[in-house]
């Protein structure tokens, strides 16, 4: 079988780990538009000496370019790319449709790998992909061993799968809690792990016994899962782990060797010695996520989320039961347990509050003895800021440690290559063709979850209803003998959910036609494979949504070239961005969200299984609100996004379309009165936020104290 087993390489170090021990390639940043952007990544001289030795070694080397960009970055996009495509890694891996268009232009010897952050998960959005230039798929976490053997039925697409790592509670690419907690988007480089914080019920005392980590989900590991992936088709199996140590990717990478080594052979032998090395991975407790049925025939929640246990990684060790020393010399005391910590070793210690936590290498470890005879326990050195009741994890030893050969050479006087001073090519959208630019009228157009809630739109009607398209709505839309609803559908906008697994591409592509039989034609689309599901129906018209992630006129064009209509701006998105993206003469077709509860996380899983609450709150007493349904479940926050009263602003510049989105929770008819009332009068919303709209994304030269709260709008 010709398997290869990718290892991240988020430090030099990292990489001699992961080539020592005998990964096929790596995958690594440099130093920006990287989803990893805390990690040490690699400076340009080791990216060039590496190159050379790795063509020698036979490894592959991709590069990770898997962000957005905005459109005033356009330049160094262009000039990275210019620059990788003069040294020629064997891949990158990429997010943005920007840069893959830009890839196609200019530089059509690099080969693409979409990214997870693409959000693949069936074989339309692979084959949309590989239509449009790429070579591989990275495929997103949140598929089961028969979607993924559907997938490789039906695409010729070469597909790539995490087999080992941390996960995301959201679906791949669609997690915007860190986001909205102050810019650092996932989609960024810069996430945040809104999933790993501690949480409490609304109503709850703020105590540490009420609260739970509700979605921090185990560690990902399908060590046992290999052979089958395999069979599957898969050809390459990844592991997770840019932020991690040297000692950690060496693990992992020898245990995964030892099995796909072994495939040709005795299958359970190879097995058992993986699992035998993986008992140095300190790291969270282990899950196939939704890869297998758990021990109770199940692959809901509870076989990968454990509220009890936070969001760190390693061996608990306890709680800091007293704490001595003073200002750089501090020690906590920790009970003895089965395992403890020594000079050397390396720490996580986490505040009992959950604000904040660190990593730290032991420089002092003693036992003390107790007086009253019980069992000795151990004073450790502990960074400032840490006390009493605070957690301790134990995530590596001293013993682990292996030194391994260098990879990158020690000189690289020879290796100056550098990014350029290049502008982009300019690139223009052109003018709005005047049949397109009569599709969708100017106006108020108004989004809900439910098909009910349009009984609630009709009370003030907006130029254009918009409706989730979900197992409900399928059911009401497409069943026999239903209440006629206050919209026809010409005034109504189907809109696709951006989470699209290949189980659901059947149903769609039964659906859809079905749909614009009885008259539906306008759809949004939120995902590459919805796409191909209209190829054969010419008066479809299709919107791109907002997780398209149009943040730049190069990925606005390439959406515009795959058939799509119009665009929605994304919701992370700011206010000079968005303008500098659509030209003057393109805004007709710009639609721009103005008032949204945004979806946090979305996951695939019905939470209402597992948890019987529905609101809760951070340690910020920031408060949000769980929905369940069987389709999946969403996280809101309570306090709603909106620019309402912007909306002369942006009339002025040219966009005339904006959507008030009410999707989550059931419509009330005062609130929406209220909020039609705001838009009539363009006023400001109490005790609202404006997201990203007025600061935009994070950006490290913003305040020292590396976050920016999205107080309400004043």
């Amino acid at each position: 079988m010709n398997i290869e087993l990718l290892a991240p390489a988020g430090s030099p170090e990292a990489l001699d780990a992961a080539i020592g021990e005998g990964a096929d390639a790596v995958y690594l940043g440099l130093k920006n538009f990287n989803a990893r952007i805390r990690s040490a990544n690699f400076a340009y001289s080791q990216f060039e000496g590496l190159l050379r030795v790795a063509r020698r070694m036979k490894v592959k080397i991709y590069v990770t370019v898997n962000t957005v960009f905005e459109q005033r970055e356009a330049d160094r996009v262009y000039q990275l790319l210019k620059y990788l495509a003069n040294l020629g890694p064997d891949g990158i891996i990429v997010q943005d449709f920007g840069v893959v268009k830009m890839v196609r232009d200019h530089f059509p010897a690099l080969r693409l790998h979409a990214s997870t952050q693409m959000n693949i998960a069936s074989a339309r959005g692979a084959n949309l992909l590989s239509k449009n230039g790429f070579s591989r798929v990275v495929l997103a976490r949140e598929l089961n061993l028969e979607e993924i053997r559907d997938i490789r039925d039906n695409t010729n697409m070469a597909l790539e799968v995490f087999v080992h790592g941390a996960l995301c509670v959201s679906a791949s690419g669609l997690c915007l809690f860190s986001s909205y907690l102050g810019g650092k988007s996932a989609n960024r480089g810069m996430c945040t792990q809104a999933c790993r914080r501690l949480y409490r019920r609304s109503g709850d005392d703020r105590t540490a016994d009420n609260g739970g980590y509700y979605f921090s989900p185990g560690d990902l590991q399908l060590l046992e899962q290999i052979p089958a992936l395999a069979d599957a088709g898969v050809g390459s199996f990844k592991i997770e782990g840019r932020m991690k140590s040297a000692e950690y990717v060496g693990t992992v990478v020898s245990a995964y060797r030892r099995v796909i080594d072994g495939l040709e052979g005795d299958r359970e032998k190879s097995i058992a010695e993986g699992l035998g090395i993986l008992r140095n991975d300190f790291a969270r407790a282990k899950t196939t996520f939704y890869f297998t049925k758990g021990p109770d025939n199940d692959t809901g929640p509870k076989t990968w989320l454990n509220p009890e246990q936070d969001g760190g990684t390693g061996i608990a060790l306890g709680t800091i039961l007293r704490v001595r020393g003073g200002e750089g010399e501090s020690r906590g005391l920790i009970a003895r347990g089965p395992v403890m910590p020594g000079i050397g070793d390396s720490v996580r210690l986490h505040r009992r509050d959950d604000s904040d936590r660190q990593s730290h290498k032991l420089n002092f470890a003693e036992d003390e003895q107790e007086q009253d005879g019980g069992g000795a326990k151990r004073w450790i050195s502990i960074p400032e800021g840490f006390g009493e009741g605070d957690s301790v994890y134990l995530i590596q030893t001293k013993a682990m440690s292996r030194r391994y050969t260098p990879v990158i050479p020690n000189n690289l006087d020879t290796c100056r290559r550098l990014p350029g001073h290049d502008k982009a090519p300019e690139l223009s959208l052109g003018a709005v063709k005047k049949k397109d630019g009569k599709l969708f009228p100017e106006g108020i157009y108004v989004m809900v979850s439910r098909v009910e809630d349009l009984f609630v739109v009709q009370s003030v009607r907006p130029i254009r209803a918009m409706v989730e398209y979900n197992r409900k709505t399928a059911a009401y839309l497409l069943g026999e003998d239903k209440p006629l609803l206050p919209f026809k559908p010409g005034e109504t906008i189907l809109v696709l959910d951006p989470y699209f697994p290949q189980a659901m591409d059947s149903l769609l592509t039964e659906e859809i036609p079905r749909l614009f039989e009885k008259g539906c034609r306008e759809f949004v689309v939120n995902n590459p494979g919805h796409i191909s599901l209209f190829r054969d129906m010419p008066g479809a018209h299709l919107i791109a949504g907002p997780y398209l992630y149009a943040f730049n006129r190069w990925s606005a064009a390439f959406i515009a070239d795959m058939g799509t209509d119009a665009l929605i701006s994304p919701l992370e998105n700011n206010r000079q961005n968005w303008e500098k993206t659509i030209e003057q003469n393109r805004r007709s077709q710009g639609f721009v969200t103005v008032f949204a509860y945004p979806a946090l996380f979305r996951i695939r899983a019905d939470l209402g299984r597992t948890y019987d609450f529905g609101n809760f709150q951070d340690s910020r007493d920031e408060s949000f609100r769980l929905i369940t349904e069987r389709d999946g479940s969403r996280v809101y926050p309570e306090k709603p996004f909106s620019i309402i009263d912007k909306i002369p602003f942006l009339q002025e510049a040219g966009f005339r379309r904006f959507i008030l989105d009410f999707s989550g929770p059931p419509l009330k008819k005062k609130d929406y009165k209220d909020i039609m009332d705001a838009v009539k009068n363009t006023a400001p919303l109490p005790n609202a936020v404006r997201f990203n709209w007025k600061d935009g994304f994070f950006a490290q030269e913003e305040g020292k104290n590396g976050s920016r709260s999205n107080t309400p709008a004043p």
